[in-house]
């Protein structure tokens, strides 16, 4: 892996990308603007791939029932039956490689990626028009957050930060800190409270911001390897995963940090939470980990392919989508214990 800063003009390649850290009509009020896209296959455009489905997802949320997962030549993928069929979105203005996807309701969503690329769509992800970054440009972007229709923050490689307040018309570099901890690679944003925002970085940092990403200080955790991911849980506790199965624990919004064995030393790169409370983090070399009592503990078991997953989406049947070099699969979890 380079070391060289993206912003002196060295990329950082892309498997370590991968996988160390994945018409339009009239605009609603602070979204982004509505524009009449080409189709599908049109020079900057990502073109239709009948294997879409096998090919390299970094990333994947809900929007509403809908499964939206991204990856690499700009792929986007939507789902309507939690993860059994696919299809490919009908346009989307790139063909580089999205990192991250998010969605604030069913309709609106915000996808980044290499290049500092970030595309927004208004209709669940049928279609994405881009907003700002461009194809060959060398930043790269791991991660976005959305503070309803309007307000967001964007992170990635070397202490890449980019704010918005205008659903994403406009972005501006902001600096979350100075010095060695300014230049740490930014590798997952999210919210741990109404104002909290948490972002898992290099060097077991965490950067806690408690008034909704003005200001930002840098939390030193029991780990002092890169965290990769993050995820608030429904009983307000906060998880954050990364290198050699690492996972750890905060009931404060991040103040605090204590590690929950995994019961893996493979690295985790996601993690989801599905209806019914039950905890899944997923990493390198076919790693799930499973949490039923809020990621106090977790049991572990690798997936006999042994093939590495990038994200995870739950399902409320007891089965997770999980995404990564091979495409998409959908796996069983274990019973629940004592059932």
């Amino acid at each position: 892996m380079t070391t060289t800063s993206p912003r002196s003009g060295l990329r950082l390649p892309i498997a370590v990308v991968a996988l160390a850290a994945a018409a339009l009509g009239a605009p609603a009020a602070g979204a982004p603007a509505r524009v009449a896209p080409p189709p599908l296959g049109e020079p900057g455009y990502a073109r239709p791939a009948p294997r879409a489905a096998e090919s390299l997802l970094l990333a994947a949320t809900r929007a509403g029932r809908r499964v939206v997962a991204v990856g690499e030549y700009g792929n986007v993928l939507l789902s309507d039956d939690d993860g059994k069929a696919w299809r490919q979105a009908k346009s989307v203005a790139t063909t580089t490689t999205l990192t991250a996807v998010r969605f604030i309701d069913a309709e609106r969503g915000w996808a980044v990626g290499h290049g500092g690329m970030v595309l927004a769509t208004l209709d669940g992800g049928e279609t994405w028009a881009a907003l700002a970054g461009k194809p060959a440009g060398t930043e790269i972007l791991f991660s976005i957050h959305m503070d309803g229709a309007d307000r967001g923050l964007a992170v990635g490689s070397y202490g890449l930060a980019l704010r918005t307040v205008d659903g994403g018309r406009r972005w501006e570099e902001v600096d979350l800190a100075q010095g060695e901890d300014g230049e740490r690679h930014l590798n997952h944003i999210l919210a741990a409270g109404p104002d909290v925002l948490l972002v898992a970085a290099e060097g077991g940092t965490v950067f806690r911001s408690q008034d909704r990403g003005n200001t930002w200080q840098a939390l030193r955790t029991p780990y002092k390897g890169s965290l990769w991911g993050g995820l608030a849980l429904a009983d307000g506790s906060v998880l954050v995963y990364g290198m050699r199965g690492k996972i750890l624990r905060s009931a404060d919004a991040g103040r605090n940090w204590t590690e929950v064995a995994s019961g893996t030393d493979q690295s985790l790169t996601g993690a989801c939470q599905s209806a019914n409370g039950t905890v899944v983090v997923v990493g390198l070399g076919g790693a799930v980990v499973v949490s039923d009592d809020g990621g106090r503990s977790f049991a572990a078991r690798i997936r006999p392919e042994r093939t590495s997953h990038a994200a995870v989406v739950c399902n409320e049947d007891r089965s997770a989508i999980v995404f990564g070099p091979q495409g998409v699969q959908v796996h069983p979890l274990p019973p629940r214990p004592g059932s």
